[in-house]
């Protein structure tokens, strides 16, 4: 038994903002079926692939039997999942007749590596044998793999804001490895496709804009949430190299952001040069971060110069989610107390 002032850590309940699983010892578990089952849909749906024998596209879901959840257990993300996926698939020769056929994969599962499922791809009954059917059991097949693994990526990247919680310190603990052995593309921020990076020596329309905020935290705290890799690690639930001096370089989501500090003036400004790996090859954004200390709380100012126009949207919404919202989530730095 523990004397009298000495719990047992485990079983303390530390001071914080919304004083919710601290230390992250209890089992919380998030279900997130019908959001994997919006977001399945989401990336097979069009999938389309072409050849000299025509073209077939995925037109139809009509079964998605399964569920998943997301369970966090001492400081450990634990992802179940487990799919049977049936979809609908409408191939148009070069004469332009039409055949439809059937896909199948009834083991996605967080058991199963993605290079292990198995997809079944088949013509309906009573459709004429057509060449488009092996279009669709090779490049097809290929297509729907990576859909797949998408949906795991996103299921590891988007869907776990807040599962793990600052300890004492006010640091997130370190995400461990997970139980799922999924091999899945790398996912980008506000982006559900991931486009292939355009090559050097083009000239690309820029825009600049700025976003505001506000976190009921210390300027010194937001500072270090930002140049801290303990800290970046825990808001974006994946692994990140930080190096937090001037001149320190970064890489965030799995590579999906990187970039580098310019100017670091501590507890009130950061300078940063910033881009998302699938922008125009050494094509980066200066984002400066400006804050100020507002009593209770810290504002903060965001200047973004030199986005390419037709990132401008992906970019604002993208710091709104995987910064903004998941600092507020992760660090309880959005909560207020009367």
């Amino acid at each position: 038994m523990a004397k009298w002032g000495e719990g047992d850590p485990r079983w303390i309940v530390e001071e914080r903002a919304d004083a919710t699983n601290v230390n992250n010892w209890h089992w919380t578990e998030r279900d997130v079926t019908g959001w994997s089952t919006d977001k399945l849909k989401e990336l097979l749906l069009g999938l389309r692939v072409e050849g000299p024998e025509g073209s077939c596209e995925v037109t139809d879901i009509p079964n998605l039997d399964g569920e998943a959840s997301i369970n966090n257990r001492k400081g450990k993300l634990i992802y179940f999942y487990e799919w049977n996926v049936k979809a609908t698939w409408t191939g148009t020769s070069k004469t332009g007749i039409k055949y439809k056929g059937n896909i199948e994969v009834p083991n996605l599962s967080d058991e199963n590596d993605m290079d292990d499922l198995d997809i079944s791809v088949s013509l309906c009954k009573d459709e004429p044998n057509t060449t488009l059917t092996e279009l669709m059991k090779k490049e097809g097949a290929k297509k729907v793999r990576a859909a797949l693994g998408s949906y795991v990526d996103h299921l590891k990247s988007e869907f776990t804001q807040g599962m793990i919680l600052p300890t004492a310190n006010g640091v997130a603990s370190k995400p461990q490895p997970t139980q799922t052995k999924v091999k899945v593309d790398k996912t980008q921020i506000g982006s559900s496709v991931s486009a292939p990076s355009p090559s050097t020596g083009v000239k690309i329309p820029t825009c600049k804009f700025s976003l505001q905020e506000t976190f009921l935290t210390s300027p010194d705290e937001l500072y270090r949430t930002f140049i801290n890799q303990d800290m970046v690690q825990a808001f974006t639930h994946t692994a990140a190299v930080v190096d937090g001096d001037k001149g320190g370089k970064f890489q965030l989501l799995e590579g999906s952001v990187n970039g580098e500090f310019l100017e670091l003036v501590p507890d009130e400004k950061i300078v940063m040069k910033w881009r998302f790996k699938t922008w125009p090859c050494e094509h980066y954004a200066t984002i400066t971060l400006n804050m100020k200390d507002r009593g209770n709380e810290t504002e903060l100012k965001v200047e973004f110069k030199g986005v390419p126009t037709v990132e401008e949207d992906r970019t604002k919404e993208g710091w709104k989610r995987h910064y903004f919202e998941a600092i507020k989530q992760t660090f309880g730095f959005g909560a207020r107390l009367y």
